[in-house]
């Protein structure tokens, strides 16, 4: 039985190959994100092992708002220059030398325009000589106030030369311009450390423009007096400082920023190979239809051996068999083909961000995650079809029609229930009733409701083939087509359904986006009374920001009615770490957004005080009079008394604390203007002028309201379109299914094809037949999808009506795309099919059996 399995599995090479090539995606998918992530983890290892090389001990003083990874960088608390002179009086020290660093320092290049990075930081910092990490490329170091250098990517990316005078947007209000009179790298010749733009000032000045006081450093760099271990040196200098300070060795330095590193990247992988799911999951459909197929051309095969004394258990075992020779296939291949997908994942990271790779590696995560999910996927995509042929009776190799169309009464009421089931789940995750296993619920629901309408497909897919087959019946290769595609519901069904899956995904996140464009362009001009915008996209410490006096500035233009602005920054409210808005002018911020108070008064009547929200009031137990203790990047708690809680807005909510605070900011610059201009004012005219203020602020842009909300929508399109791009491999492997469906139906059919060509019809003709029921399969799918998608979608944006999402919008245009996208996957998807249909030899198909 086993040779003859072996034998049988060879003799159908493009069945194994087709079957294989759905699984070798999915599992590329999966691995090639292992390797990725593992490569970069890695590289992150040594970027940093040779950064904290250098360092024997670092000493900063504990943060006063703790962030975590995906927060951004923690704003350092200021070491005063006491300190400085108390670790180097410490036994055991050699030296130590005030840092003055922070990220924020924005180089404007020779175009006018702010050098940006793809992730690594722009670190302004003070100059302390070079070392055997750092050495000077070009000219020399900073001296003079007005002078500094810069690291070679940073003079590369801003087209700089030694000479220059370049501008600088830094932590404190306004552009300064600089001499660059030094150009420095690192060692092994390296332009910069992990793709960081750094720009090096005197001591004295990095204080002033990074830390925003004097005599104060970011951290302190300690070198251990020969004899004297670093951990010694630690331990001493944590006793002579006290509990306020934090004092560490390079390698713990090391060690906990590659960890915030890797949680990043775990974060990034989980994603990969969630889509790698969504993959496999459309692939399980491919094989299980493959398999049907086979099992239904096997009939009489399989029934002779049971004949000839073979047992149940060896029929079932033939068929799992083919399925684990088809698994490790595919597992090899997929995990070749991951290797190499993700090391040119990790070449285009690194040439990007400038980051060092690390050698090509292979993580056991990848290798066994390659195997595990591609042998499961394939085995129990087989278990039905093996159950199917070791139930084949003896009696069926005497028969001509061995597998008849069986009722489809059992398949309804199961997928009835199982629809049921997942619409539960997602109906309960969306509800918000899942506590910390909310997501799960959705994730798990949404995957129940796929199966569920997979299952029910096979009763929708006679009736409405049929009816699409109509479009295409008005010729004979036509109907023939109509009607082979309607011949067999559950294989119809199965195929349909895995275009169905990326389809459904997409199209449900068309529609959330669509909704959430909606929502923000009804809101704008429902609830906002702003004329102008100013602001710009930031980076990861947070929104792009400028100086306080284009604002005053833009007060004084003649049309401009009233100006607001806001501030933000991270903080520690009541022990809660969150973002916190700041505005000094609560009254206009209120009128720019239409907010009515519902206790107490919207405006400031002294320092530390803040407005907030009903429902934000509500979730954190707060009333009007209450005071809560908020710690900022800089100075010591304040106590902030709540003045005023204003009624629920669909624009704005949370806490707006008084101006007087921003003083304690990371950066005392605002984020947000907001201009009104008095009625009979042209908005362009002012518009015009606010942007002449903005000259010296090339982070920052002003729009009007309709641009601001056009701008804001972009970004939806930027995210529908990344994850139209990672859902493209199940909608490749959906159309894999397609080819290998017809394939397989073009063997099946081979003396049927045989006796049509017999009888007339020609080679154009077969061809055109076989395409009409690609096309008719796919359009089925399309249309399942785009069903089954705008409804999870409307879901979605129901459940979140509470969060923004006003309005439903359906993207009626994409939607149509999607459907004429699908009729030409039919049409490429029959190509292959059709053409070895057309060249069936007519006599040898009369006579095939």
């Amino acid at each position: 039985m086993l040779r003859a399995t072996i034998k049988s599995l060879l003799s159908r090479k493009l069945r194994l190959t087709l079957s294989a090539l759905a699984v070798v995606l999915g599992v590329m998918f999966v691995s090639g994100a292992f390797v990725l992530t593992d490569t970069l983890g890695r590289s992150f290892d040594n970027l940093f092992k040779s950064v904290f090389e250098g360092t024997d001990v670092s000493v900063t003083a504990k943060p006063k708002v703790a962030t975590s990874e995906f927060d951004g960088p923690e704003a350092a608390t200021s070491i005063p220059a006491s300190v400085l002179d108390k670790v180097k009086a410490v036994p055991g020290v050699a030296s130590a030398t005030g840092i003055a660093a922070a990220d924020g320092a924005r180089v404007i290049g020779k175009n006018g325009k702010v050098v940006t990075t793809f992730g690594p930081p722009r670190i302004g910092q003070n100059w302390t000589g070079t070392n055997d990490l750092v050495q000077l490329r070009e000219g020399r170091g900073p001296a003079a106030a007005d002078e500094i250098a810069v690291n070679m990517t940073t003079a590369k990316a801003a087209g700089l030369k030694v000479g220059d005078e370049v501008g600088v947007l830094t932590l404190q209000p306004g552009k300064k311009t600089f001499k660059l009179v030094g150009i420095f790298g690192y060692s092994g010749d390296r332009d910069s450390l992990g793709g960081a733009l750094e720009v090096s000032f005197t001591t004295p000045v990095a204080q002033e423009l990074m830390l925003g006081a004097k005599d104060v450093y970011s951290s302190i760099d300690v070198k251990a007096a020969p004899g004297v271990t670093n951990e010694k040196l630690r331990d001493d200098v944590t006793a002579a400082l006290g509990a306020d300070y934090l004092a560490k060795t390079g390698k713990q330095l090391q060690e906990e920023t590659v960890d915030g590193f890797k949680e990043g990247l775990g974060f990034f992988n989980n994603i990969l190979v969630g889509f790698a799911g969504v993959a496999l999951f459309v692939g399980t459909f491919l094989i299980l239809n493959t398999f049907s197929i086979i099992v239904a051309q096997r009939t009489r095969e399989l029934a002779l051996m049971r004949a000839l004394g073979g047992s149940r258990g060896q029929t079932l075992g033939s068929v799992l068999i083919e399925a684990v020779a088809i698994g490790l296939i595919a597992s090899v291949l997929g995990l070749a083909a991951g290797i190499g997908v993700g090391v040119l994942l990790a070449w285009v990271f690194g040439n990007v961000s400038g980051v060092a790779l690390a050698g090509v590696g292979v993580p056991a995560t990848a290798v066994i995650s390659a195997f595990v999910v591609g042998l499961l996927v394939t085995v129990v995509a087989a278990v039905l079809p093996a159950l199917r042929a070791s139930r084949i009776p003896p009696i069926a190799a005497l028969q001509e029609v061995a597998t008849p169309d069986r009722p489809l009464t059992k398949l309804t009421v199961s997928g009835a229930l199982v629809g049921a089931a997942g619409g539960t789940l997602l109906g309960l995750g969306l509800a918000g009733k899942g506590g910390d296993n909310t997501l799960w619920l959705i994730l798990g629901g949404v995957l129940v409701t796929f199966i569920g309408v997979a299952l029910l497909t096979p009763l929708l897919a006679r009736p409405v083939v049929s009816l699409l087959g109509r479009l295409f019946s008005w010729s004979v290769p036509g109907k023939l087509g109509r009607l082979n595609s309607g011949r067999n519901p559950r294989r119809t069904a199965i195929t349909a359904a895995a275009l169905m899956v990326g389809l459904a995904l997409i199209t449900g996140v068309n529609v959330i986006l669509a909704s959430a464009k909606q929502s923000l362009s009804s809101q704008a001009e429902k609830d906002v009374t702003v004329d102008l915008i100013i602001s710009g996209y930031g980076d990861n410490t947070g929104p792009a920001r400028f100086d306080p006096k284009v604002l005053t500035e833009t007060a004084k233009l003649p049309g401009v009615a009233s100006v607001a602005s806001e501030y933000w920054d991270y903080a520690s409210v009541n022990g809660e770490n969150r973002g916190v808005s700041a505005s000094p002018d609560i009254a206009a911020y209120a009128g720019m957004f239409k907010l009515t108070a519902a206790s107490g008064e919207l405006r400031w009547t002294g320092s530390d005080q803040a407005v907030i929200d009903v429902q934000s009031a509500k979730d954190r137990n707060l009333k009007l009079g209450d005071t809560v203790d908020i710690q900022f990047t800089h100075g010591q708690v304040h106590k902030i008394k709540i003045v005023g809680v204003y009624n629920k807005s669909d624009v704005t909510g949370g806490m707006v604390v008084s101006g007087d605070v921003v003083q304690d900011f990371r950066s005392p610059q605002p984020s947000w203007g907001f201009v009104r201009v008095t009625p009979g004012t042209a908005v362009a005219d002012v518009q015009q002028q606010v942007d002449a203020l903005l000259a010296d602020n090339p982070e920052v842009s002003v729009a009007n309201r309709a641009e601001f909300v056009a701008a804001q929508s972009a970004q939806f399109d930027q995210l529908l379109t990344m994850i139209q791009v990672l859902l493209a491999l199940a909608i490749l492997i959906a159309v894999l299914g397609i080819v290998n469906t017809l394939a397989l139906s073009v063997l099946e059919r081979t003396r049927e094809l045989g006796l049509l060509r017999a009888i007339g019809m020609r080679r154009a003709q077969t061809m055109r037949m076989v395409t009409v029921e690609a096309v008719v399969i796919s359009v089925f799918g399309a249309l399942l999808g785009l069903g089954v998608g705008t409804g999870l979608g409307a879901s979605v944006v129901k459940a979140l009506k509470d969060e923004g999402f006003t309005q439903m919008a359906f993207p009626w245009q994409q939607m149509a795309t999607y459907l004429l996208l699908a009729a030409l996957i039919g049409v490429v998807a029959a190509v292959l099919p059709s053409i070895r249909a057309a060249r069936v030899n007519v006599l040898q198909a009369i006579a095939h059996d």
